[in-house]
């Protein structure tokens, strides 16, 4: 994997890229192949320094970038968008081997975020400011909107692409200028960005990529979050991750957009489909391996349908999942990231076991970072898997009788990013649409993410929205002007 190459003519870059230049760091960290734990490539590992430096870069950029009129802004995330359509199979294959995805899945990420930037591309060209009649007749008031200024990413390693583009794309089109930190475990991704934004006539120090190992992300993300260049803070992660940001970018009064942990509930209630309902709930949980934030971890069967629903989902996943590695064609679900994350889907299963839940497909973890696709039955909610976000494939049923009790239990959490249910009651949707505590509801549908609609949680899933008509707001200040003086 050495000598991978990304684009049909230009080797894979692998060392940060600041004010338009590929840069070097003292030292570089591996990237390893989750199936294999074998290394694929060495990253440039950038500290506080280089972090200062694309900082810096992207706010002397700023003051030009934002004088660029809002079509040609648009116009150049049009070509980026295109950049990445064009090149779609070889970034594809970044992901499956930095990310372990099965093809198809990596394919179908790239669509999405060169989505991103088309749909931002175009609202790039809608930021409408306001005019306001006045009280006075001397006077004319107008409500301006400006870009806040250099803008901090910080990504996760789940959508080492789609996570990048959906904050970026926003940001860019509103006028900000950009650096990026990627994940660890998948720097590559975000460096081909930068290539291809590069190539789409991006200008020097719009946007910046510093990627850094594990060892230096907490000295790096507190330059991100504290420098007083900086104007916004945008992170994709865990909750506790997300309290730390929050803490560092408080002293300098930034604003933040926090996209934080999941706990996602799935609702089958008597009145559903239960094929289509089982559809969903594949989709919904066994989409990379279940390590996407709105995978639905807790799934809660009316008495009527359980045997059902069980029976068939068990099928379902005997029909469909295929472990190995994501290049194999056949190929449906790859690794867990790391270890680690396999080991808590092991120790969810045990805890759950040891509790009384049984065992009906699966339940053992595999070689490497691979785990057994998981149904557990009979399942509590005093179960770990209940209580805590897995991001693994695991699928806990619980029984209960009737909605009042489900939502009970749906809403029993400190998260409330996403959450799905089946019915076919049009008085029920609408009751329990409005009374799920989730920021997004999948209502008959395992898979919600789309560009055009808003992306966000409530209670301690995050603050903002991304994508759709909101999420450009969220790079935006609006400021108020007040035209005195005028002969009525």
């Amino acid at each position: 994997m050495g000598s991978f190459c990304l684009l049909r003519s230009l080797c894979l870059p692998r060392q940060g890229y600041v004010n338009g230049q590929w840069i070097n760091a003292p030292s570089t960290f591996p990237v390893l192949d989750p199936a294999t734990g074998e290394e694929i490539a060495k990253v440039a590992d950038c500290g506080p320094a280089e972090a200062k430096l694309a900082v810096d870069a992207a706010y002397k950029a700023f003051y030009s970038w934002k004088q660029h009129t809002a079509k040609e802004r648009s116009v150049l995330l049009r070509k980026w968008y295109d950049l990445l359509t064009l090149n779609k199979e070889d970034l594809a294959k970044l992901i499956t081997f930095e990310c372990g995805k099965p093809m198809k899945e990596s394919l179908g990420e790239i669509a999405y975020a060169a989505g991103f930037l088309e749909w931002f591309s175009e609202e790039a060209r809608r930021v409408y400011g306001d005019v306001v009649p006045s009280a006075a007749k001397d006077r004319r008031i107008l409500l301006l909107k400006q870009p806040v200024g250099v803008a901090s990413i910080i990504t996760p390693w789940n959508f080492p692409s789609a996570m990048i583009t959906r904050k970026v794309g926003a940001a860019l089109a509103a006028g900000c200028t950009i650096v990026v930190k990627p994940a660890e475990d998948t720097p590559l991704s975000a460096l081909a960005l930068a290539e291809l934004a590069s190539q789409a006539g991006i200008p020097a120090g719009v946007f910046n990529v510093v990627p850094c190992s594990r060892e230096k992300t907490p000295s790096v993300g507190a330059v991100l979050c504290t420098d007083p260049l900086v104007g916004k803070v945008s992170f994709t992660g865990s909750t506790a991750t997300g309290k730390i940001l929050l803490k560092l970018a408080a002293d300098t009064v930034k604003r933040v957009s926090m996209e934080l942990g999941g706990h996602a509930p799935f609702i089958v209630f008597d009145s559903a489909d239960v094929d289509k309902a089982v559809a969903g709930a594949m989709n919904s949980k066994f989409r990379n391996s279940g390590q996407t934030c709105v995978c639905s971890n807790r799934f809660l069967v009316q008495s009527k349908i359980h045997d059902c629903f069980i029976e068939k989902l068990g099928k379902a996943m005997d029909a469909e999942l295929r472990l190995g590695h994501g290049s194999d064609p056949n190929t449906t679900q790859g690794p867990l990231i790391n270890v680690r994350a396999s080991e808590k889907v092991e120790h969810q299963v045990m805890d759950a076991v040891s509790r009384g839940a049984k065992v009906l497909r699966g339940g053992k973890r595999l070689d490497g970072s691979f785990h057994q696709p998981t149904l557990l039955a009979d399942v509590t909610t005093d179960m770990l898997c209940t209580r805590e976000e897995t991001f693994g494939p695991l699928l806990p049923v619980i029984r209960f009788s009737t909605e009042k009790e489900a939502l009970a239990i749906a809403n029993a959490s400190h998260v409330g990013l996403a959450g799905y249910f089946f019915s076919q009651d049009v008085s029920q949707i609408w009751r329990v649409a409005e009374n799920l505590e989730v920021g997004m509801v999948g209502v008959n549908e395992g898979l919600l993410s789309t560009p055009e609609a808003s992306f966000g949680g409530v209670k301690q899933s995050g603050l903002g929205r991304e994508g759709s008509k909101y999420g450009i707001e969220e790079y935006l200040d609006v400021k108020y002007m007040c035209f005195g003086g005028l002969t009525p």
